[in-house]
């Protein structure tokens, strides 16, 4: 009996299951449901959901390969295909960003690939497009899906795997009142703002990428006679001002050159911190924050003398870290760091602080589902923001953009810190910010801080949320005097999944759901983001089906 697999999303993580499928020996019965009229692009680089001039925060040299990579398939595209894409044939290289939409061709070609490929080898592989699963019921020995078209006729159909490949959660109304955006996708919406004052909560790319849609709507970039980016207002645009802010008021830096394929870690080594997983209990934070420190002073012992890295403590790491971004103008900082970025990756000079860091926040990982309770809290409030903000660097050129604007007049930053107050209820467009007791009235307020982490009650699947099949992962409590604390638990959020993604639960149902939806995995995998993540969950849920289907098939001759 020929295995049959759903997969709900045809973004990366449904294309790099499929690739780890129709790799199977055996032939399987594979079905991708999109609810998008086109299948392979995924959300975060789809053409209805993004601007032309927004940035992928991936080079292509990062980008794991599926029938070939980004490069090669840019190299082998028509001249005309490239000015479509708004790519220069000469500017083709490994280390380049690229527009989303870039990523989003590559994708769909990519997705089309597999699935002829799969076809020659046997499988059998059907593409539903503008068909959304509104429902999941696992059952004894299969699970069954209730899909809807756009026109309301809904279908049951009964597989025996199923992959939640549903990627990030958008709100499906993005305007939530007149002017009043929870999200900047679809991008195309933001297009509907008027000259007018403007606030951007967040300052990573996918803010930077909103504050770009809204000014090329009002405005263009050019090239000055010296080579230097600026920005000029369209004649009947000159009331466009925009307010970027988040908690510290710092921009990320520009992306830095660095050694591919990784160079190995010395002391905090994945051997290292399971040793620590397995010997250290209610002190595993600890441990591997000194772990962090030791390699970080091995590997550049200037920077970590200048940030006084030995008195550290996971509680003071941060402010030390920012220490000097937050006490500099943030648009000197982001000039003088763009240049020195530029002169390093000309130079091909690695700096070793910053890659050390790049390089410590998946072997850290590792342990954060270990926490207690009382770490993780610790984990998420102090330290994790150093990892995020050096792996999530930005092209370039959005630092460019960032600083024309700036020269134009058109942008100013400010920190909310924790006393800011966001509030929309006193106006009929747009929202009211305070900020050390001064009040900011925007026309228009766009929410840019990304997706936020989801837990059991999101699931969107009414059945398995009545049946309790997703319940909140589970933390140890902190507390080594309590009896038998060891065995106590705290469902702390996201969802309990086991090592192939799959819901743990007691139900004498089948287990053979995957959950690879990003959102769902951010509270004990923060670093769950992007393709690379989509790639690595893509590959451990497809070896686990391919071996399930071995299995069966071992079972029934």
């Amino acid at each position: 009996m020929t295995i049959s697999v759903a997969i709900i999303g045809s973004g990366p993580t449904g294309i790099y299951t499929l690739k780890g499928l129709i790799a199977s020996d055996r032939p399987l019965r594979i079905t991708i449901f999109e609810r998008e009229a086109e299948a392979g692009k995924g959300t975060p680089y789809h053409p209805d959901m993004n601007d032309k001039a927004m940035l992928s925060n991936i080079a292509s040299i990062e980008l794991p390969p599926i029938t070939e990579s980004l490069v090669d398939w840019l190299s082998r595209q028509a001249d005309a295909a490239l000015a479509e894409l708004g790519v220069r044939r000469e500017a083709i290289d490994a280390r380049e960003f690229y527009p989303r939409l870039v990523l989003g061709d590559y994708f769909k070609d990519q997705f089309d690939q597999l699935v002829s490929a799969g076809a020659l080898t046997g499988h059998v592989i059907a593409v539903e497009t503008r068909r959304d699963v509104v429902d999941i019921e696992l059952q004894e020995n299969s699970i069954r899906l209730l899909v809807a078209d756009h026109d309301g006729v809904r279908e049951s159909l009964v597989f025996d795997h199923v992959v939640m490949a549903t990627g990030h959660d958008w709100p499906e109304t993005t305007e939530v009142k007149p002017g009043y955006f929870v999200s900047p996708w679809p991008a195309p919406l933001l297009k509907t703002i008027p000259a007018c004052k403007v606030c951007i909560l967040g300052t990573s790319l996918s803010a930077i990428d909103a504050l770009v849609t809204v000014a090329t709507r009002h405005g263009g970039f050019l090239l000055d006679q010296s080579g230097l980016l600026q920005y000029t207002p369209f004649p009947d645009s000159e009331a466009l001002e925009v307010t970027m802010m988040s908690r510290k008021g710092v921009l990320p830096e520009a992306d830095f050159y660095c050694e591919f394929p990784y160079r190995p870690l010395k002391i905090c080594t994945e051997a290292a911190v399971d040793d620590l997983i397995t010997t250290q209990k209610d002190s595993l934070l600890d441990a591997v924050f000194d772990l962090f420190k030791r390699e970080l002073s091995a590997a550049d012992p200037d920077y970590s003398a200048s940030i006084g890295l030995s008195l550290q403590t996971v509680e003071t790491i941060g402010p030390a870290y920012f220490k000097a971004r937050e006490t500099a103008d943030p648009f000197v900082w982001a000039a003088m760091n763009l240049a020195e970025a530029e002169a390093n990756k000309a130079a091909q000079h690695v700096v070793e602080w910053r890659y050390a860091i790049l390089r410590m926040h998946e072997v850290i990982a590792r342990a954060i589902p270990h926490l207690n309770t009382r770490d993780l809290k610790r984990f998420h409030a102090h330290f994790k923001t150093l990892f995020v903000d050096d792996y999530a660097t930005v092209p370039h050129e959005s630092i460019r953009r960032l600083l024309a604007l700036r020269r134009a007049g058109k942008l100013k930053i400010i920190a909310l810190d924790d006393d800011g107050d966001i509030e929309s209820a006193s106006v009929a467009r747009g929202a009211v910010v305070t900020v050390d007791g001064q009040r900011h009235v925007f026309d228009a307020f766009i929410d840019a801080t990304g997706q936020h982490p989801l837990s059991a009650r999101d699931i969107p699947f009414p059945t398995l949320r009545a049946r309790g099949v997703f319940r909140k992962a589970p933390t140890r409590i902190a507390d080594a005097f309590a009896e038998d604390a060891g065995n106590s638990v705290e469902r702390t959020g996201g969802v309990d999944l086991d090592e192939a993604f799959r819901p743990v639960f007691d139900a004498p149902v089948t287990n053979r759901l995957y959950c690879g939806s990003i959102a769902f995995l951010l509270h004990k995998l923060p670093f769950v983001q992007g393709i690379t993540s989509a790639r690595d969950i893509g590959v451990t849920i497809s070896a686990a089906i391919v071996k399930a289907a071995a299995e069966s098939h071992r079972a029934a001759a």
